[in-house]
C-alpha cells in the first residue's frame, strides 16, 4: 500500500515554495519521519518527513518545480524494502553530467562534503559555485542555489561572455532573496521612514563583560555579549515609549504591553530575524542562550516558522560585519528598528578632558506616521543611559 508524500502548511498564510533537494531517489528505503525532500519557502527550509517506512515507490515534482500546500510530490510503498546486491551483482551506473564536468565525484578542497556529494549528483562543477561559507567554503546550501531544474537538465545558471573576455552570470533569486526585496520595497513605500542618531560610550559594559566574563561562562555555559545589554535597554526604552512598540493597523494603532524583540542573524540562506519572546522576562544569561541557539540553528537552516514570526520591535547588529554607520529599513508591521554598528576608539571630551574611548553609533529607524520626532530621540538617549551605566537596568531607572 503506497503513502502519498504532500506538501506540509507552512503557516503566515504561505501557500506555495520552491523544491529544492530530494534525498532519496526512486527505489530508496526509507524509515518513518526521515526527511526526504526539502521545500524552500519565502522564509525558511521545510523538510518534509516520509509517511510510513518503505521504498519511494514515485517522485512527481523535480527540484525547482514550485509546489503547492498539500500537493502531492511522491509517493511511498509502505513496508517494502530496498534488496542490497552483492558486489559482482552490483551495477554502476554513471551519473549525469554536463559535458565539461568530468564522471569522477568533484574533490574540491574548499567544498564540503555534502555540497561536493550533491554537485557531482547534479552534474554541476562545485567549484564555479560561489561558497558562503566560513574562508569561502562552499556549502551544501550554495549548491541549492545554484541548481533549479532537475538534474538531467542544465543548470540555470547562465553565463554570457561579452567582448574582451568580460563575463556575465545570470542566477535566478531564491524565494527567501524575492522575500526580502518584497518587503524592503514594501517597507520603504508604506512607511514614512526617518532615522536618528547617537553615539554611546561603550567603556562600561566592555569593562563589566571583560570582569565577568570567565564567572559567567562558569555558570551559564555561554559568552556574555554587547547584545543582551542592548536588548534589556531597548525594553527599558520601549516601556517609557510604548508608541515605539506599537504598530499602524489601517486608521489604528495598536499597543503592545509584550516585549518580543527581533534580533538579525546571519544564516545559511542570508539575514534572518528569529525572535525573543517576552525578553522582559528573561535574564541576561536567557538572552545569551536564545541569541546563540538562534545562531546555530541559522546556519544549519533549522530555524522554524515560529522562530522567525511576529516581533514588535527590531534590533539589527551591522557591526559585526564592520559596519560604521548606517540606516536600518522597518521590518513591518513594526514601527521601529535600532541599528548597533562598529566599536571603534575615539577621542571624545570627558570632564573637560579629551580622553580615548570606545564607541558606538546607534541609529534608529522609525514610522513618522505614528512615532514623532521628540520620542524617536528621547528612546535613542534611554537606550545610550543603559548602555552607559547598565546599572539602570537593575535598578529599574
Amino acid at each position: 500500500m503506497s503513502q502519498e508524500i504532500k506538501v506540509p502548511p507552512f503557516g503566515e498564510s504561505i501557500v506555495e515554495g520552491t523544491l529544492v533537494n530530494w534525498l532519496k531517489k526512486v527505489g530508496d528505503s526509507v524509515k518513518l519521519d526521515e526527511t526526504v525532500v526539502e521545500i524552500e519557502t519565502e522564509k525558511i527550509t521545510v523538510q518534509v518527513p516520509a509517511p510510513v517506512t518503505g521504498v519511494i515507490e514515485k517522485i512527481n515534482r523535480q527540484v525547482g518545480d514550485k509546489v503547492k500546500v498539500g500537493e502531492i510530490i511522491g509517493e511511498v510503498k509502505a513496508g517494502a524494502v530496498t534488496p542490497v546486491a552483492s558486489p559482482s551483482q552490483q551495477e554502476i551506473k554513471p551519473a549525469i553530467v554536463s559535458p565539461s564536468v568530468s564522471n569522477a565525484p568533484v574533490q574540491v578542497k574548499e567544498a564540503m562534503p555534502a555540497a561536493q556529494k550533491l554537485a557531482h549528483e547534479r552534474g554541476l562543477d562545485v567549484s564555479q559555485v560561489t561558497g558562503t561559507g566560513k574562508d569561502g567554503r562552499v556549502l551544501k546550501e550554495d549548491v541549492i542555489k545554484a541548481v533549479s531544474v532537475p538534474a538531467n537538465q542544465a543548470v540555470s545558471v547562465q553565463t554570457q561572455t561579452l567582448t574582451q573576455g568580460r563575463q556575465e552570470k545570470r542566477v535566478p533569486m531564491t524565494p527567501l532573496r524575492q522575500k526580502i526585496a518584497e518587503r524592503l520595497l514594501q517597507a520603504q513605500s508604506q512607511a514614512a521612514i526617518l532615522t536618528t542618531f547617537n553615539e554611546v560610550d561603550m567603556s562600561y559594559v566592555s569593562e563589566l563583560r571583560k570582569r565577568y566574563q570567565d564567572k559567567f561562562v562558569e555558570k551559564h555555559g555561554v559568552k556574555l555579549g554587547f547584545m543582551s545589554f542592548f536588548v534589556k535597554a531597548v525594553v527599558s526604552a520601549l516601556e517609557s515609549f510604548p508608541l515605539i512598540n506599537a504598530e499602524m493597523n489601517q486608521q489604528e494603532i495598536v499597543y503592545k504591553n509584550y516585549y518580543d524583540i527581533g534580533v538579525a542573524v546571519g544564516g545559511g540562506k542570508g539575514l534572518v530575524v528569529p525572535v525573543l519572546r517576552d525578553v522582559n522576562l528573561l535574564s541576561f544569561a536567557d538572552i545569551e542562550k536564545k541569541i546563540a541557539d538562534f545562531g546555530q540553528r541559522a546556519k544549519a537552516n533549522k530555524l522554524t516558522l515560529e522562530d522567525l514570526s511576529g516581533g514588535t520591535f527590531t534590533i539589527s547588529n551591522g557591526g559585526i560585519y564592520g559596519s560604521m554607520l548606517s540606516t536600518p529599513i522597518l521590518n513591518p508591521p513594526q514601527s521601529a528598528i535600532l541599528g548597533m554598528h562598529n566599536i571603534q576608539d575615539r577621542a571624545v571630551v570627558r570632564d573637560g578632558q579629551v580622553v580615548v574611548r570606545p564607541m558606538m553609533y546607534l541609529a534608529l529607524s522609525y514610522d513618522h506616521r505614528i512615532v514623532d520626532g521628540r520620542e524617536a530621540v528621547q528612546f535613542l538617549v534611554r537606550v545610550k543611559e543603559c548602555i552607559e551605566s547598565p546599572e539602570r537596568l537593575l535598578l529599574a531607572l
